[in-house]
């Protein structure tokens, strides 16, 4: 069982040097994304300390760093377990490195006693001239002269594994510097996370405290949502409904000029739409946040509500809170489409990508018109803030539009940060 335990142990730690390089930088660059998440909720919630009035979003925004820490806190431990293998396995390099060298040390001692023994060219000589033939004294010539090769090779052979062994050793003081800092890290990480769970549960209490409050204000929300579906909507098919109407105008024209022309079908895309369609479908996962800087505090599709038991809400994109006050950028190329004005939510503005649309709501000023080409990130606009907050809130919406139908994604499958 024991032999059995080992090969296993060899087995682990000969996969882990195929894949822990990769393995590890992957962890290390895991590492500096959720660091920079977690500086980013942080800032957040910094400037938020200087009121004394909490907010859902600040407790949206606590739950994530939360979560990011802890997410950092298994980062480190698969940190730690890979330079723990990578000890291992430098461990038993070395030994095996050593065993080398111990052979090669008595195959060199064999060589050197020989030597030694045919120390002076009369004897090497003799050990020629003896010979029965001529052919057998080139054989021993070529022996003698392979002797003096193989030693030469096992000298330096032996050396440059003990250089190796040495470079090893290096390797395993590195890995285990490294292991502690890690440690280290994971220690201060914890200190934080407690500290992140009295936070919350204080800003949880005070909302507790004010049920009939939040539930009236959630109320409140629930209705300016539904203007804004509501308005986002009817933009958006007022906008295919025109765009249908301009197409047919044009059939018209040119089947007036030539017959024989072919009826287009409907909703039939240009090759500039098809091309701009293309483009953005194939940065799916890689677009940039509509926002610099800020975390995701109500996700696509149903959320918890973060004090009220059996409540949710239905989001049909995703809400960033931000610094107050906070640029809002496009997030593709395209041609802003409408610009509406939604009382007590600010302003929206939406952007044509082909067939793509991207909705940016909660707007306080708006930096583009109706017809505007746009491009990757370029400021449009910048955010409300609510009385007393240090943070504001994008609402950012993406559909797709297909024949007459309009469809509603998750725009988080299609941003990265």
């Amino acid at each position: 069982m024991a032999n059995v335990g080992k090969l296993l142990l060899v087995f682990l730690l000969l996969t882990f040097s195929v894949n822990g390089q990769s393995t590890s930088e992957k962890l290390k660059r895991e590492q500096v994304r959720l660091e920079r998440k977690i500086s980013n909720t942080k800032s957040l919630l910094n400037k938020s300390k200087t009121n004394t009035k909490s907010s859902l979003s600040e407790l949206r925004v606590i739950e994530n760093q939360i979560v990011y820490r802890e997410n950092l806190l298994k980062n480190y431990d698969n940190q730690i377990r890979g330079a723990e293998l990578t000890i291992q396995k430098k461990q038993i390099e070395i030994e095996n490195l050593n065993t080398h060298i111990a052979k090669l040390k008595a195959q060199y001692k064999r060589l050197l006693i020989y030597s030694y023994k045919h120390r002076n060219k009369y004897s090497k000589m003799m050990y020629v001239f003896t010979a029965e033939s001529y052919n057998e004294a080139l054989k021993r010539n070529k022996y003698l002269e392979r002797i003096a090769e193989i030693q030469k090779k096992q000298f330096i052979v032996i050396q440059q594994n003990q250089a190796l062994i040495t470079t090893e050793i290096s390797e395993i003081e590195k890995e285990k510097e490294y292991k502690q800092v890690v440690i280290l890290e994971k220690s201060q990480e914890k200190k934080e996370i407690e500290e992140d769970r009295i936070k919350q549960k204080e800003v949880y209490q005070k909302f507790k405290n004010q049920e009939a409050n939040l539930i009236a204000q959630l109320q409140v929300e629930e209705r300016k949502k539904a203007v804004l579906r509501s308005k986002i909507s009817a933009a958006i098919n007022r906008e295919i409904a025109e765009a249908e109407a301009r197409r047919k105008s044009a059939e018209a024209a040119r089947k007036k000029n030539n017959p024989s022309t072919n009826t287009t079908p409907s909703f039939a895309e240009t090759k500039e739409s098809a091309r701009l369609s293309a483009n953005f479908e194939g940065n799916k996962g890689r677009l940039p946040w509509p926002v610099d800087r800020g975390s995701i505090t109500e996700k696509f599709g149903k959320n918890p509500h973060p004090t009220l038991k059996n409540v949710t809400t239905n989001n049909r994109g995703i809400d960033i809170s931000s610094p107050k006050n906070a640029q809002v950028r496009a997030v593709f190329d395209g041609e802003v489409t409408s610009i509406l004005n939604i009382p007590g939510a600010g302003k929206v503005i939406i952007i044509k990508h082909g067939n793509y649309r991207t909705v940016y709501s909660n707007l306080k000023d708006t930096y583009v018109t109706k017809g505007s080409k746009v491009a990757t990130k370029k400021v449009i606009g910048s955010l409300l803030s609510k009385e007393n907050q240090n943070m504001s809130l994008v609402h950012f919406e993406l559909h797709k539009v297909s024949g007459s139908n309009v469809i509603c994604l998750n725009p988080a499958l299609w941003v990265t940060h």
